[in-house]
């Protein structure tokens, strides 16, 4: 097998430790590696493959003889250090929203539109985490029943605003002053109906992300999306309350079988059991779960579903390191 020289930006973050960590579970190819991160990271080791490893500090000239490059730093730097990676030869596989909407970057879920990969101009982009284990999800049903509609709800777990987001949670669960609020509220017995920022429409970013994205991955400008976004206290895995409306009638044990053999999608739904999916069971795997299948009765061709993703995993790195597998596979 060809083994690959890699690069993991952001090496030292939560997500960028997960891709480590991926990147050694799933025996990726790796020739070299090289982990790469701010100078407020410079003395910190990673231990990879039996071996450690000093962490890089990122500078324009850390891409030399790197042929993939799994950036998970942050949009700014990504915008900054994307374009060094590319030129120096390297498939840079971003986990930022730096690029996911430029016209030209692919924005790629394997399971959903693996092709896409092969259409890059150095760049592939990796979805939002709470689209991604939506649209596993919503491609097999669009596929065949075609979506006009999708309405969201989504519980995120505050490790999708990274260390702190855990951290202020921990401080307030055990009853000690936060040093740095992530979050404008209190977080642990709450529920925050905000993730990012809010934009002039009264929508957050993170909202428009779902909408934007979810056109884009499934190549459909025509589905109608509605994101609603909140914060939950959990440390890990996100869940999803999903409305879909078809422009085709559908029968409820189709949907099932449809489901049950889609790439990447796993079915949890009994109710006599008490079986549905929970972030605490999904937390640690790459699965994307769904349960609570039924019949929205209010509308015509309506159904009802709930997804559960660990999002740093799925939601992140896995989804990036996936992407980076499918190239070497095609190339």
């Amino acid at each position: 097998m060809r083994l690959f020289n890699v690069a993991v930006v952001g090496a030292t973050g939560l997500v960028g430790r997960k891709m480590t960590e991926v990147l050694e579970e799933r025996r990726f190819p790796v020739a070299d590696i090289a982990f790469l991160a701010s100078e407020r990271s410079r003395g910190k080791e990673v231990n990879f493959g039996g071996s450690v490893y000093p962490v890089g500090t990122l500078v324009p000239g850390s891409f030399r003889g790197v042929q993939i490059a799994l950036f998970s730093a942050g949009a700014t730097v990504s915008r900054e250090y994307a374009q060094h990676a590319v030129s120096a030869g390297a498939l840079v596989i971003d986990n930022s929203s730096a690029f996911r909407m430029e016209e030209r970057v692919p924005l790629v879920v394997p399971e959903v539109n693996r092709q896409m990969i092969f259409h890059h101009k150095g760049i592939i982009a990796n979805p939002n985490c709470s689209t991604i284990q939506m649209v596993v999800v919503l491609k097999p049903l669009h596929d065949r029943w075609v979506i006009r509609r999708v309405s969201v709800a989504t519980y995120q777990s505050v490790s999708g605003a990274g260390h702190l987001g855990m951290v202020q949670l921990e401080e307030e669960l055990a009853g000690r002053e936060v040093p740095s609020m992530k979050f404008p509220h209190a977080i642990a017995m709450n529920i925050l109906p905000q993730v990012d920022i809010f934009c002039d429409d009264g929508y957050t970013r993170e909202e428009h992300k779902m909408v934007r994205e979810t056109k884009k991955i499934l190549g459909d400008d025509t589905i109608r999306v509605n994101a609603t976004c909140a914060r939950v206290p959990v440390y890990g895995g996100h869940s999803e309350a999903v409305n879909i409306e078809f422009e085709r009638e559908f029968d409820l044990r189709e949907v099932r079988d449809v489901l049950a053999s889609a790439p990447g999608v796993m079915i949890q739904d009994d109710p006599s059991s008490h079986t549905y999916p929970m972030p605490v069971s999904a937390w640690n795997k790459d699965g994307v779960f769904v349960g609570r299948i039924r019949r929205d009765e209010t509308l015509p061709n309506g159904l009802s579903l709930w997804i559960v993703a660990d999002n740093l995993r799925k939601g992140a790195a896995t989804n990036a390191v996936q992407i980076a597998e499918e190239w070497i596979k095609g190339h």
